[in-house]
């Protein structure tokens, strides 16, 4: 098959086209926003190819050719969505003179929480930093109101449920009473306010200072910059080398 004439599930070719995130597109597919060949299509695992005319909110799209990758340090009060039906401000209006591209987020940092932050229109690149299976590591400086309990810390690492939900940290390191740097890998939604608010330990702030290789130093609030080709390189030598190392292991 000539490859141009490749078949791809639509997700798959809408992330290619850098509309976002695989996961992202399988939702705006569901809500009728993508038409192909002039018809609207809801079920994500129709497949396409180049030949086909694929639409995103009546605008035609086509497979990137040219990635880009960009550190943000968002500051707290800015909301990971291309848009928020409450008017608050964007990140990605942050980054309104980094690429004529259409960008998005890698994963997300909440309303409130402040650091670094990818955004790129590499599909593929997306759903390695963000897959479980990735292991790919983020470090948070959390600062709390009151003393943090070491026992705290010391179950959240062994494992701890909330509401159901599992949480574990792989790593801690005490900066003072009240501040503590947390390592993730997973970062489920909200998962370091889950787990501090089941204590009734009101946080002050959360800040993201590290994702893999890639560290905050010497980016400042609100501002960006583009990831060198040898930092994209290593966050997916990485995150590949993660993914084999634990093929087959059972997750929690």
């Amino acid at each position: 098959m000539d490859k141009s004439e490749e078949l791809l599930r639509l997700q798959v070719y809408l992330a290619r086209c850098g509309v976002g995130s695989r996961r992202k597109c399988e939702e705006y597919i569901s809500e009728g926003r993508v038409t192909v060949n002039g018809k609207a299509v809801l079920t994500a695992g129709t497949k396409v190819s180049n030949e086909d005319e694929v639409y995103y909110n009546g605008h035609p799209v086509h497979p990137e050719k040219e990635h880009v990758y960009i550190a943000l340090h968002k500051p707290s009060g800015f909301i990971c969505s291309n848009q928020d039906r409450d008017g608050r401000p964007l990140a990605i209006d942050l980054l309104a003179d980094a690429s004529n591209r259409r960008l998005y987020n890698v994963g997300r940092l909440d309303y409130m929480t402040s650091g670094l932050l990818f955004f790129t229109n590499d599909g593929d690149f997306s759903k390695l930093m963000t897959h479980p299976s990735s292991h790919v590591e983020k470090e948070y400086v959390v600062t709390t109101k009151k003393e943090i309990p070491g026992e705290l810390m010391e179950q959240f690492k062994k494992g701890i449920s909330v509401d159901g939900e599992f949480f574990r940290l792989k790593q801690y390191i005490f900066k003072g009473a009240r501040t503590v740097h947390i390592v993730l890998e997973e970062g489920k939604n909200k998962e370091l306010r889950k787990v501090f608010l089941s204590r009734n330990i009101t946080l002050k702030s959360i800040h993201r200072i590290r994702v893999g290789s890639i560290k905050l130093t010497g980016l400042a609030s609100g501002h960006f910059r583009k990831l060198t080709a040898r930092e994209v390189d290593q966050l997916k030598k990485q995150a590949l080398e993660n993914k084999k190392n634990n093929t087959g292991k059972p997750r929690k």
